[in-house]
């Protein structure tokens, strides 16, 4: 008979991956599915969970899983959903946010997790190992530093601008192709009202293009993106975190390097003596990581 594996699960917003390795740490499964059907306050979550798992191993058993979900936002609603699942699988499940991946797919065991994409969340744990957070509320109102804030901080910018007759020429151009609209007025009915929050994003690469192509206000709006999450970082330094190691992930930082140094510099300026690194593994790395240290086999 086959020994058991340890199995790390991301699931995020667009695609989940299950990473199962035997007892030496060699990966055995290493599989990418869509995030169809899956919402973590669901009665069914624990049940699709298990059956991600289930297939994703090809009929082999698990021994230890853990999940970095997202939606899981709360210590109870982590290990109920956890303690469900492993009923379902019967194996030892854990569950956490899946930001909180980021740290140990570095290989650290404490740090700061700054996560900036289509949101943005900063994650980290104080000395008593309790959960600590900053962002991550939703792109309305919060997510600093994300591509859907920089798009909101952009076009408000843009507003201004033109409300005080100095258009930014570069940055209106941008967006204005990216919605697919011929003027302002168009571009602000799109984004309100044709266009709910969940698609600012998709214009990120029109504030960064912008930007690249000469735009100061595009400029300002990504250097107090970067200085925002620094910020988040500063603020849970300040509650107990331990600050000396922060790592960056997430799309947009791995897809604009100028981006990532701006927030990488900010870090260094607001918590001086930060080691800061970008996350060059999978975050399915951290789940595997946190699995076999949970079965006593990791570092």
């Amino acid at each position: 008979m086959s020994e058991p594996l340890v199995v790390g699960v991301d699931v995020g917003g667009t695609k989940t991956q299950v990473r199962a390795v035997d007892s030496e740490g060699a990966v055995v499964q290493d599989v990418v599915v869509a995030t169809r059907g899956w919402e973590a306050s669901d009665a069914g979550a624990a049940r699709w969970l298990a059956r991600t798992v289930t297939d994703a191993l090809g009929g082999r058993a698990a021994l230890t899983v853990v999940v970095g979900a997202h939606g899981v936002e709360t210590v109870e609603h982590a290990r109920e959903l956890g303690d469900r699942t492993a009923a379902v699988l019967r194996a030892s499940v854990t569950i956490v946010n899946d930001a909180e991946l980021v740290v140990p797919a570095a290989g650290l065991q404490d740090g700061i997790g700054v996560i900036a994409g289509t949101g943005s969340i900063v994650v980290g744990r104080d000395r008593s190992g309790a959960r600590l957070r900053a962002a991550g509320w939703g792109w309305v109102l919060s997510d600093p530093g994300s591509a859907s804030a920089l798009v909101r901080d952009a076009v408000a910018a843009l507003l201004r601008a033109e409300d005080a007759g100095r258009p930014d020429a570069v940055l209106r151009a941008h967006l204005l192709e990216s919605v697919g609209v011929p003027d302002v007025p168009g571009l602000v009915h799109r984004l309100s009202w044709a266009q709910g929050p969940e698609r600012w994003g998709d214009h990120g690469p029109a504030v960064t293009g912008a930007a690249a192509a000469g735009s100061h206000l595009a400029t300002e709006v990504l250097a107090a993106g970067a200085e925002a999450l620094a910020a988040c970082v500063r603020d849970l330094v300040s509650r107990g975190a331990d600050g000396s190691a922060v790592v960056l992930a997430g799309g947009l930082l791995a897809a604009v390097p100028e981006q990532r140094e701006r927030v990488a510099d900010a870090v260094r300026r607001f918590v001086p003596g930060a080691h800061v690194r970008h996350l060059a593994e999978a975050p399915v790395a951290g789940a595997v990581n946190l699995a076999l240290a949970r079965c006593g086999r990791g570092s």
